[in-house]
């Protein structure tokens, strides 16, 4: 199935959370629906708030989760490290990504908050080192713009 990835990577502290509920409105996680800055029918989202390896999710779950939902893409929030406890089982946001492409899911945009990105490199990442500093409207916006959502 294919499935759009919207992710949010960024370190603890970094308001990734906030910008996800900024974005849809949910408090955990939830379907929305999501209008793009180009026109056509709204786009169904699934969104996680907080870091999935905070939540002890390991890819392959968070795959299965998400495919069950009715969803055409998801907002996804990551660490860009490993989780300390639990390496193998919860690994860097890069592991994630590769695992969702993997399992036939296109990544389309990566918002950094903060300044450690991990060692992700893609054309579709933009980095947002103010993000911890600056209201989290301005970031939300500006996440927004980045992904092409209204």
């Amino acid at each position: 199935m294919t499935m759009d990835v919207y992710a949010i990577v960024g370190n603890p502290h970094t308001r990734k959370a906030s910008v996800v509920r900024s974005l849809t409105g949910c408090f955990n996680r939830s379907l929305r629906d999501i209008e793009l800055v180009s026109g056509g029918p709204a786009l169904k989202v699934y969104a996680r708030a907080g870091a999935l390896q905070e939540a002890r999710t390991p890819p392959d779950a968070f795959v299965a989760e998400a495919s069950a939902r009715r969803c055409e893409a998801v907002l996804v929030c990551l660490s860009p490290s490993a989780s300390l406890l639990h390496p193998a089982e919860l690994p860097d946001a890069h592991t994630y990504l590769e695992q969702f492409r993997d399992a036939g899911w296109l990544v389309k945009s990566i918002a950094v908050l903060g300044q450690n990105a991990g060692d992700l490199r893609s054309p579709a990442l933009r980095q947002f080192p103010y993000a911890p500093t600056v209201p989290i409207n301005v970031t939300a916006q500006a996440v927004r713009a980045h992904f092409g959502w209204r």
